[in-house]
């Protein structure tokens, strides 16, 4: 089976590495190994850090932070043999790196297979960064590749800025949805994936450094009377205005196999479940006061 790898992009400090470290810090027994280009200045917080050993820190919970320079792919085909049962991959790209060439390249690896490429941006600065002669380029062309964009820093703006802000991201990222945070705080499972696997889900969120989501995010529970046609929910839950963040589970479709539907943004992806997979429940994400369950399985 793959391992899912989610590539984290964005623009210098726009909160990349906190973002990291929050996720690090929820991950709940998922052993993750996190890939970025260098450590520099250590992105990983001091706590979290239990040993290193040449270009390799070891971190509780089973995790591990490589660095891979410009060599990501050596650094990807090797960590089977570094680290055995890796459960998950998560790939900082540099802050003037494209991440939409490193979630191109992750598809050409066999044994990977992407689960979304999350962008940051600073709600305070990336207008004028896009209007720069220099980075602009730059930044839009990292805005574009999300599947979501979590707009960080909204707390150092206005409500009016904010949603300004939020109007140009989602033109700026046509196949993304766009996330309003402080300092990093959205739901784990909106970057980490849906923890249960769509056969179970727990109606808390968990939100990095423990900050309560339930003002900003719900998540709900589908669950079709008997088969369903998927690529048509899958499209119910991508179209604009769906409020849809992230969904996934197990589902019966209409041919009568059981299949996994996973939705990240508006990028939806159907694969075969596992033959022991208990097939009927969908667990779907979004900002609070959005989500329409009945509109999504009558469309």
């Amino acid at each position: 089976m793959s391992v899912a790898v989610t590539v984290i992009g964005g623009y210098l400090g726009a909160g990349k590495t906190t973002l990291v470290n929050h996720l690090l810090r929820a991950a709940d027994g998922l052993r993750l190994a996190v890939l970025v280009n260098d450590f520099g200045a250590l992105p990983i917080d001091r706590d979290l850090i239990v040993g290193s050993d040449g270009d390799t820190l070891e971190i509780s919970g089973g995790c591990i932070c490589c660095s891979y320079g410009s060599d990501l792919m050596e650094a990807l085909l090797d960590l089977p043999r570094r680290r055995p049962g890796i459960d998950r991959v998560l790939i900082e790209t540099s802050g003037v790196a494209l991440p939409g060439m490193v979630a191109s390249a992750v598809g050409l690896l066999q044994d990977y297979a992407l689960d979304g490429t999350v962008v940051l941006a600073d709600a305070e600065t990336v207008r004028r960064q896009a209007a720069d002669a220099y980075i602009g380029d730059t930044i839009t062309r990292q805005l574009a590749a999300a599947d979501l964009v979590i707009l960080n820093r909204c707390d150092l703006v206005s409500d009016a800025v904010r949603d300004e802000t939020v109007q140009w991201v989602e033109a700026e990222a046509p196949n993304g949805r766009v996330v309003p945070a402080e300092r990093c705080a959205v739901p784990a499972e909106l970057v980490l994936g849906l923890r249960s696997g769509g056969d179970r889900a727990s109606n808390t969120l968990r939100t990095p450094g423990g900050v309560a989501a339930s003002l900003l995010y719900e998540s709900v529970e589908l669950r079709p009377d008997g088969a369903v046609d998927v690529e048509r929910l899958a499209r119910a839950l991508t179209a604009l205005g769906s409020g849809v963040l992230r969904a996934k589970g197990f589902l019966r479709d209409k041919e009568g196999r059981r299949v996994i539907l996973q939705v990240v943004g508006r990028r939806f992806e159907i694969t075969d479940a596992p033959a022991d997979a208990t097939s009927g429940t969908l667990v779907v994400i979004g900002l609070r006061g959005q989500l329409d369950p009945a509109a999504y399985l009558s469309s």
